[in-house]
């Protein structure tokens, strides 16, 4: 994050890391499978309590780039700004997940 912060563009390792682990959190926090939340290309999880998804594409759908991730997973970016800007690509009526984040990390 402190790359970022300064705007640099952490290693491609670090970052793929960073992404992967917020989404476990994220998809630990919140058990479901009625949200699919995209970061290509390194990782997606599924989460949200809710009607489960089962094949095909999911009706509920949340997808971003890396960078965008890691700002609003850890509240430097606001959800709804993310959304209004286009950084954010949402669809279902279930692909809110401002209630869920940021996350607060320990």
């Amino acid at each position: 994050m402190a790359a970022l912060d300064t705007g640099r563009t952490p290693e491609r390792s670090v970052l793929r890391e960073a992404v992967r682990v917020l989404l476990t959190i994220l998809a630990a926090r919140t058990p479901g499978q009625s949200v699919e939340v995209r970061v290509p290309p390194y990782g997606a999880v599924q989460c949200v309590p809710g009607p489960r998804h089962t094949r095909g594409t999911p009706s509920n759908t949340v997808e971003m780039d890396p960078q965008t991730w890691l700002a609003v997973a850890t509240g430097r970016l606001d959800w709804a700004q993310a959304v209004t800007e286009g950084r954010v690509r949402v669809s279902g009526a279930r692909a809110d997940l401002s209630a869920y984040l940021p996350l607060e990390l320990e």
